[in-house]
């Protein structure tokens, strides 16, 4: 009989991506808070799903380790970072003007150890911010890493509320974005008026893909393995892990890269939405 390996869900963010830990032992209910270890850090996190038996073949790699539940220390110490935040964006915006940079700042977020500040921007062509980073790092004394998001990001990270009066589905339950095509929309005899079918985003709403029929969608790709995802020391952005976020960190270059055109209503008069 083959071994078998337990895992347990954990997401930073309401509706944010899910990775998988080894639960080392400890009985976990889902929505209990957990810190976890990262590449950048210590992370607060909620359990998402509790723990699955898998066999060792099933998997593709192992879940990592590094996994506790979280103390009233680190709740307080959490929540006092959070309270932080908005002066981190007063004062990056600050910088942004004197360096006259076409960035528009979104977020910014602190790990549990405080040594370590990410800043999501959403900006519409190439920046060059590395003086940027060098005067960010002097000002607030520790490592500050820049995130380029996309459209669809942004209102996830942002939220809001959808043309349906309810808040919007990425930032209340939608995990990963699911491709959307205008052929879902020809197909449920919507009007193909970029004002009807585009979201807060601009981008084609999500929910046409919730009454696309099977042979609209995406195939899903098979595997041998179930692919878990977990925390790498690279190429991973954690809570918006979607293909239009580009990470940049201090020396790289960012680069635009946009939604596939599938994703992208027609425009009205010649015009786009963005």
């Amino acid at each position: 009989m083959s071994d078998t390996i337990n895992v347990v869900g954990i997401r930073y963010k309401k509706a944010g991506r899910v990775y998988y830990f080894d639960p080392a032992g400890l009985e976990l209910k889902v929505n209990d808070c957990v810190v976890v270890n990262t590449p950048r850090g210590q992370k607060l996190g909620q359990v998402a799903a509790t723990a699955h038996q898998f066999r060792s073949g099933e998997l593709a790699r192992p879940p990592k380790p590094g996994l506790r539940k979280a103390t009233p220390e680190d709740l307080k110490r959490a929540a006092e970072f959070a309270g932080k935040e908005i002066e981190v964006l007063t004062e990056a915006a600050k910088l942004v003007v004197k360096l006259n940079l076409p960035m528009k700042l979104i977020m910014a977020e602190y790990n549990l150890d405080g040594n370590n500040l990410t800043i999501y921007f959403k900006a519409a062509e190439r920046v060059d911010f590395r003086e940027l980073v060098k005067e960010l790092n002097s000002f607030f004394k520790l490592r500050v890493e820049l995130r380029q998001v996309g459209p669809r990001d942004e209102a996830k990270l942002v939220g809001g509320y959808g043309r349906c009066g309810r808040p919007l589905c990425c930032a209340s339950f939608l995990s990963e974005f699911a491709p959307v095509s205008i052929k879902m929309a020809k197909a449920q005899n919507l009007p193909l008026n970029p004002m009807k079918i585009a979201g807060s985003c601009g981008r084609l709403l999500c929910c046409l893909a919730y009454e696309a029929e099977p042979s609209q969608k995406a195939p899903e790709k098979s595997a041998e393995a179930v692919e878990m995802p977990v925390e790498e020391d690279i190429g991973i952005l954690e809570d918006t892990a979607v293909e239009e976020v580009t990470e940049v960190i201090e020396s790289e270059q960012p680069t635009n890269n946009g939604d596939a055109a599938t994703d992208k209503p027609p425009p009205a008069g010649g015009q786009g939405l963005l």
